[in-house]
């Protein structure tokens, strides 16, 4: 044993962690690298930090193959040690996404990637569609039911959830897998007699059972037998590139009591004994025995599967040597010895999108476009518009990759995505109501209407007089600071007297119409229908225009320069009509008068009492004078 060896076995079996933690955590190595499950409720991060610290990860589960490693390295671990209180629980594996990246159904990942930082990988074994939030971190776990035994026919389901903190981890987390990568393996060691190996590896696991022991692990062997009664201190090098074995030579715990028959004498192949008790180890045609003197190896180099990525190995005898060939979709990285995926993408196969996978590519096309092509290189506008599938409740118009809705007239667009068509109600517009009198809103439309006596114009929108009415209809409803409209017909207004002794004798009543209505009747003004005093009979009209003609009571037309002659005493009537009109006139202006006086007074007493108010007061006024007294004598200087 070399002095760099000694103290290399010396600092590994000198940590603590070198001692053996039966049912805390389970080893199993496989290929060139090793798994280890272990206990702990621990956050995403934190088991990651606890690989990191051993040179690890969390653990990939990259194929079927590796899916089958870590389900191994489980099972050994339920085996050892598990929980009571535990039914069901999760393991952290190294599959996260993180906050900001969005789920992509569309992958086997889903949009995840491993801690290690390798390339995306095709096997996925997900237990159901992850959450598409993209406002935190997801970690992806391991499913087990502690209760039973891990099937090999039922591999472990993933499952993603929050990835938890140390202070708020959920309880179903039992534990987490760590990976660890090695440039190299070594066999184990074999014994020619009983005896017992334990091997120390770099991160931290002493284990006693391994298929293969990771480079740089140290391995105490301790003889069983009593006469040899030996310990051994072993570790694993890199003899040659690519080869890997203990720095040993020949069996161990060699006894010729037992040769060959123990454990095949330690050997990897064949064992040879002597006559003498001894033995010697052999290899099978094919095969060379290396220089420990136990291990064979094959002169094939292409047996050792020396290419990697999926690539082949090309053996050629006469040279010695081998080449590696990769499949389609792959190329020989600088090595030229293992396989990595070929990027298709670069060459902007796709017409929009593309997607590169392992070993191959996809092409996507864009919201409103449809794939075609033999592989789906080419992308063709979707008609969202067809009559099978409009999104639109009216009309609908196709564009380049997306389309618009429109509606008809009286509807406007509604709803979230603007696609439905909601009537506009017209009465009650920006513009008011368009109709004369009565509105009604129908769907897309509205329809006018007018009081009892009036009847639609042909326009639709204005109400003109019914020409069966035997009496003038009152007068049509107007909107406020609205007016009359073009083509309506406004009935006279009528006035009554309200002094007493006169009383109405006539019922009968007479109505101008405007001239839209009736194009060769004569103009008027205004008139004004008056009732006669007691005794009288007949209408009389007061003439305010003497160009506008009048109404006799049989309905004839009269001059327009003449009044209708009457009875002295209706003459009477309309004098005092008119002398009542005009006191009252008179009287009202007095009062406003009156009272327009008296506000104006008010106004100029409460101006002075202000003014008064800001004058400034003189500074004598808050002081009083004291009453002036008689001058009183001097008296004399003393000191004159």
């Amino acid at each position: 044993m070399t002095t760099s060896t000694g103290l290399l076995l010396l600092l590994l079996l000198g940590q603590p962690w070198a001692e053996a933690r039966a049912g805390s955590e389970a080893v199993v190595c496989k290929g060139t690298a090793c798994y280890t499950a272990h206990w702990g409720k621990l956050s995403a991060a934190e088991a990651q930090h606890r690989c990191n610290e051993n040179g690890g990860n969390l653990a990939t589960v990259k194929s079927k193959e590796e899916a089958r490693y870590v389900q191994q390295v489980l099972a050994q671990l339920l085996r050892t040690n598990t929980p009571l209180e535990a039914k069901t629980g999760k393991f952290w594996i190294g599959l996260q996404r993180e906050k900001g990246k969005c789920l992509s159904p569309d992958l086997p990942l889903k949009g995840f990637s491993w801690v290690d930082g390798g390339e995306d990988t095709a096997y996925s074994n997900w237990h159901k569609e992850g959450k598409s939030s993209c406002v935190s971190k997801r970690c992806v776990s391991l499913m087990l039911d502690l209760s039973l035994i891990p099937n090999p026919s039922h591999l472990p389901r993933w499952s993603d959830s929050l990835c938890g903190t140390s202070g708020s981890l959920a309880s179903y987390i039992e534990g987490f897998l760590c990976k660890f990568n090695f440039k190299g393996m070594c066999q184990p060691l074999a014994l020619g007699s009983p005896g017992q190996v334990s091997y120390t590896t770099p991160f931290q696991a002493t284990t006693s059972f391994l298929e293969t022991v990771p480079f740089a692990s140290a391995a105490n062997v301790a003889c069983g037998d009593e006469a040899e009664n030996k310990t051994y201190y072993f570790l694993c090098k890199e003899k040659s590139p690519g080869i890997f074995h203990w720095d040993n030579s020949g069996p161990l715990c060699v006894s010729p009591k037992f040769g060959c028959s123990f454990n095949n004498g330690g050997c990897h192949q064949e064992c040879f004994e002597g006559g003498d008790g001894s033995f010697r180890c052999g290899c099978r045609p094919g095969f060379r025995l290396l220089d420990d003197l136990v291990t064979c190896a094959s002169r094939n180099p292409c047996s050792s599967n020396p290419c990697g990525g999926g690539g082949s190995c090309n053996y050629t005898p006469h040279q010695s040597s081998y080449t590696c060939s990769c499949p389609s979709g792959y190329q020989l990285d600088s090595s030229q010895v293992n396989c990595v995926d070929v990027d298709e993408c670069q060459d902007s196969p796709c017409a929009q999108e593309c997607v590169n996978t392992l070993g191959s590519f996809h092409c996507k096309c864009w919201v409103g476009y449809q794939a075609s092509g033999p592989k789906n290189e080419t992308c063709q506008d979707v008609d969202e518009c067809a009559a099978a599938q409009s999104p639109c409740a009216q009309g609908c118009s196709n564009t380049d990759g997306s389309f618009y809705c429109f509606c008809e007239e009286g509807y406007i667009l509604s709803g979230e995505d603007s696609t439905q068509c909601e009537d506009v109600d017209e009465c009650f517009g920006p513009r008011g109501n368009p109709c004369d009198s009565q509105c009604f809103n129908t769907q897309g439309s509205f329809r006018c209407d007018c009081p009892q006596g009036w009847e639609l114009a042909p326009n639709g929108v204005s109400c003109i007089m019914g020409p069966g009415s035997s009496e003038p209809p009152s007068r049509l409803p107007q909107e406020e600071g609205k007016g009359d409209r073009k083509g309506s017909t406004v009935p006279p207004a009528s006035l009554s007297s309200s002094t007493g002794g006169l009383e109405d004798i006539s019922k009968e009543r007479h109505t101008i119409r405007s001239p839209s209505l009736q194009s060769d009747a004569p103009t008027a003004s205004a008139s004004l229908e008056m009732s006669t005093p007691s005794g009288a009979s007949g209408i009389v009209w007061l003439e305010l225009d003497t160009d506008l003609p009048t109404v006799s009571d049989q309905g004839k037309p009269t001059d327009g320069n003449s009044v209708a002659t009457q009875s002295d005493s209706g003459t009477d009537g309309q004098k005092l009509l008119l002398f009542y009109i005009l006191g009252t006139v008179v009287a009202i202006l007095l009062l406003l008068a009156l009272g327009l006086g008296l506000l104006i007074c008010r106004k100029r007493r409460a101006k002075k009492e202000e003014i008064k108010e800001k004058q400034p007061q003189n500074a004598a006024d808050s002081y009083s004078w004291v009453p002036e007294r008689a001058e009183s004598r001097a008296l004399e200087n003393q000191y004159r």
